[in-house]
């Protein structure tokens, strides 16, 4: 699409306001509701073992996993197909990333496209 031939209306704003800052929270905080809705108790369990929240960047879905601990680390990870299963219905593009509990490694990160391709690595 090429912004040039749209009219000025139509165009997206310069600089953001107040209003659509706190538009796009509310925007990622309901992306991230549908998503642990959409979860199995198991995965429910383990997000609420982590921080979690979902981001919206350049239309790209990330969901952000901080692990308190090496334990919840290791199970977080080993349920990434499931994870990615759900936030797959989301988008299709969404992204993982999940981190380590601090000076324990750096954080992982996974598109749900590739999922397939790690699921057969375990």
């Amino acid at each position: 699409m090429n912004k040039a031939f749209l009219p000025p209306d139509d165009l997206p704003p310069v600089q953001l306001t107040p209003h659509d800052k706190f538009m796009r929270v509310e925007f990622e905080r309901g992306i991230g509701r549908c998503f642990y809705q959409a979860c199995d108790q198991i995965t429910q369990a383990l997000l609420s073992n982590c921080q979690w929240y979902v981001t919206l960047n350049a239309n790209l879905v990330t969901l952000i996993i901080d692990c308190p601990d090496i334990v919840a680390y290791w199970h977080i990870v080993s349920n990434i197909p499931q994870l990615g299963n759900h936030l797959q219905r989301i988008s299709p593009e969404a992204k993982i990333r999940v981190y380590p509990p601090t000076g324990k490694g750096m954080p992982f990160e996974i598109s749900v496209n590739e999922i397939s391709a790690y699921r057969d690595w375990l």
